[in-house]
């Protein structure tokens, strides 16, 4: 009778120091933890965080610095939620297939991360798609901007940026229409995202009734592009189409002098940020970008200006993406507030749940606009890309009458 009685005191001592150490209140997890993917928990004193992967270090550090700081005011924009925190995580991926993966593994071994904003490069988010997919982590890129990543039935990707699709048609046509180009050489850097996008402008241009003489590849992170710039200007071209990103651009713009190209050189929104007139210095004088915007409205102003008195600098100047990778990670908060559910002083957050709720966004208003993802997750307003051109140091937005 004696041991049983301390049985029974010590049984409710052991369920009282577990009651305290689980935050007091106990209760049972919801119904929505028993489907796919379960439920990630958050008890009183955790924060409930999103990854943002992209180039964090390196040549297009730029592009990730960029994402991350506008994730780190969305998230301060964004308050607390039933008493607990909303935290960003810094994944880089160098803007590589490989540094994806390796981001994405590290990611899904936090079971804090509930959604992930990026990744920023096309090569890096085909890479990760699959293994958020396979934990139920929804991601939301602001510039991955390669076609083929909504054609692959993934459950977990979403994006806010037009494709190239649409950015290949408008290179193409400012070159054959604005710049009267007859002939264009293109060149490209071998990437998911640059060779892709260089086809798509060719192909347009062949539509167009314009000759593209040459279809050159480069490699990445090299230093001497002479020889492919010299049999280019061989080949006397009006114009010069490069697919890449600000690096190689900046090579290219500082040898195509010595190679004879006194010709007009485009590219898309890899080579749109600071970082491009940093290397390239006067050499990026007069050379024409592709890039989409976000409109001009009060709540863009406040956010302008609140990022240039947080990190320093102007939005947009590190990359053309900054008011997309905040609507990105405040759209993500917005969804996992709409799906978490609070049993006791336990917070979950159902995966699969959070996942279709993102896919299914409508009408979501953020700076870039009013926000509606299709069933393959293309959340990007119809709207074009513009053209800017640098001027003085800066990049200018053409006018639609634009003519050099």
């Amino acid at each position: 009778m004696k041991k049983g009685f301390l049985a029974l005191a010590l049984g409710m001592l052991v369920a009282s120091f577990v009651a305290v150490a689980c935050g007091g209140t106990t209760a049972a997890a919801p119904e929505a933890c028993n489907g796919e993917g379960g439920c990630a928990t958050f008890n009183a004193t955790d924060t409930i965080k999103i990854g943002v992967g992209g180039p964090m270090t390196g040549d297009n550090s730029a592009f990730g610095i960029d994402a991350f700081q506008s994730a780190q005011l969305a998230v301060k924009d964004a308050g607390d939620f039933n008493g607990r925190k909303f935290e960003v995580v810094q994944g880089d991926d160098q803007g590589t297939g490989d540094g994806g993966a390796a981001v994405a593994n590290k990611f899904i071994a936090d079971q804090t991360i509930v959604a992930v904003m990026g990744h920023s490069f096309s090569g890096a988010t085909s890479n990760a798609m699959p293994i958020y997919a396979g934990k139920f982590i929804p991601m939301m890129s602001e510039s991955a901007t390669n076609v083929d990543l909504t054609s692959q039935g993934n459950i977990a990707f979403n994006r806010l940026v037009p494709t190239d699709k649409v950015q290949s048609v408008v290179g193409a046509d400012f070159l054959s229409k604005t710049l009267g180009a007859k002939k264009v050489a293109v060149i490209h850097d071998g990437t998911t995202y640059g060779q892709p996008l260089a086809q798509g402008v060719s192909d347009n241009l062949k539509a167009a009734g314009v000759e593209t003489v040459a279809f050159e590849a480069i490699n990445p992170g090299e230093t001497d592009y002479s020889a492919v710039l010299t049999k280019v200007a061989a080949l006397k071209p009006d114009a010069v189409y490069f697919g890449g990103y600000q690096p190689e651009a900046a090579v290219l713009a500082g040898q195509k002098g010595a190679a004879g190209l006194d010709v007009p050189f485009v590219s898309g929104d890899g080579v749109f940020g600071t970082q491009f007139l940093d290397l390239a210095k006067d050499n990026a004088e007069g050379y024409y970008v592709t890039q989409p915007g976000a409109p001009l409205s009060d709540a863009r102003t406040k956010f302008d200006a609140a990022y240039k008195a947080e990190f320093g600098k102007e939005p947009g100047s590190l990359s053309g993406y900054t008011w997309f990778a905040y609507d990105g990670t405040s759209l993500l908060i917005s969804k996992i507030k709409e799906v978490a559910v609070v049993a006791g002083d336990t917070l979950y957050v159902p995966r699969k749940a959070l996942v279709d709720a993102v896919r299914g966004t409508k009408d979501y208003k953020g700076l870039t606009g009013t926000v509606t993802c299709d069933a393959t997750g293309e959340c990007a307003l119809p709207s074009s890309f513009l053209v800017f051109q640098i001027q003085k140091g800066a990049y200018v937005q053409l006018a639609a009458d634009y003519k050099p």
